[in-house]
């Protein structure tokens, strides 16, 4: 069961302004995983008040390489240039290892090719230890997030969604603790992760056969009767994929994961009143979509 985590909340510092011309967007072409650990190095350069022209100087790096690299462009980066910017961002190694790791396979790099990378650097490629106020909120969370990621992937793809969750989470923890909400900053990672993942049909996310494993279908005793459970499901998930983020995030949670409205609000870092409002206005289109009104009998030709 999901409990508050409610970490003190410092106050908020504006990034230090920058000389110079300002670092472009990410690539458009730039995959989920490169994402995963891209998204939050260039937060972090973007807070640090440096310049590309300092940082270039420090790691050895030239300048305009390192604009390609914060941007993703260019060839995929090799390990030694990412640790040495993170080590000047003083950024976690293991974490951001692991998502550059797992980047390098989905951008068709081989085995040796990444071996070779780390080689010369085995002690920042051992597993270290994260932080103990991120172990705990990993251990009130992590069961939950498989519950939910289940409903999307599969079992090989679930644990990895949510491992690299939590290993997003921790090279911005910092930036975690100091949000309005731990819980809320950390299911927006979640729930990026596990879509970056999951197949999407006309833009919106398709539940997984997981999904359909629910009371109504073990109830039914005949093949038939389970065949016409699974259809309306269908129709269900179908219409539930139009909702916006918050209300489907509740449905998904409330009817398909089973948990209470106050476990929800716990997991989604939002107040229970917003829960149950965004739930209440689910179900008001669903039903809208699934079970529309008859016509008036005047209308009938």
């Amino acid at each position: 069961m999901t409990t508050p985590f409610d970490p003190p909340v410092p106050p908020a510092r504006p990034a230090p302004a920058r000389p110079g011309r300002k670092l472009g967007p990410i690539a458009e072409n730039v995959g989920s995983a490169h994402r995963a650990w891209l998204e939050p190095m260039r937060e972090t350069y973007l807070k640090s008040g440096m310049t590309l022209s300092e940082l270039s100087v420090r790691i050895l790096f030239a300048k305009s390489k390192l604009s390609e690299l914060l941007r993703g462009t260019g060839l995929y980066p090799r390990w030694e240039i990412i640790l040495s910017l993170a080590t000047e961002l003083k950024m976690p190694g293991w974490p951001l290892y692991r998502l550059w790791r797992q980047a390098a396979f989905e951008a068709h790099k081989t085995r040796d090719w990444v071996e070779r990378c780390s080689e010369r650097t085995a002690l920042t490629t051992t597993h270290t230890v994260p932080p103990l106020d991120h172990r705990a909120f990993r251990e009130l969370m992590e069961s939950d997030y498989h519950r939910y990621a289940q409903v999307f992937l599969d079992d090989d793809q679930r644990d990895t969604a949510v491992s690299d969750a939590f290993d997003i989470l921790w090279l911005c923890w910092n930036d975690a603790l100091s949000s309005p909400d731990t819980r809320h900053f950390a299911w927006k990672i979640l729930r990026t992760t596990v879509m970056s993942r999951t197949p999407h049909l006309d833009g919106r996310p398709e539940l997984g056969w997981a999904a359909f494993d629910t009371v109504a279908l073990h109830a039914l005793t005949t093949e038939a009767d389970r065949m016409n459970q699974v259809e309306e499901s269908l129709k269900l998930f179908t219409a539930m994929s139009r909702l916006p983020h918050r209300q489907f995030d509740v449905m998904v949670l409330r009817r398909l994961c089973g948990f209470t409205p106050e476990e929800t609000s716990a997991l989604l870092g939002l107040p229970l009143a917003t829960v149950r409002s965004s739930e209440r206005h689910a179900i008001h289109f669903l039903e809208s979509l699934l079970c529309p009104p008859p016509e008036p009998e005047g209308n009938t030709p």
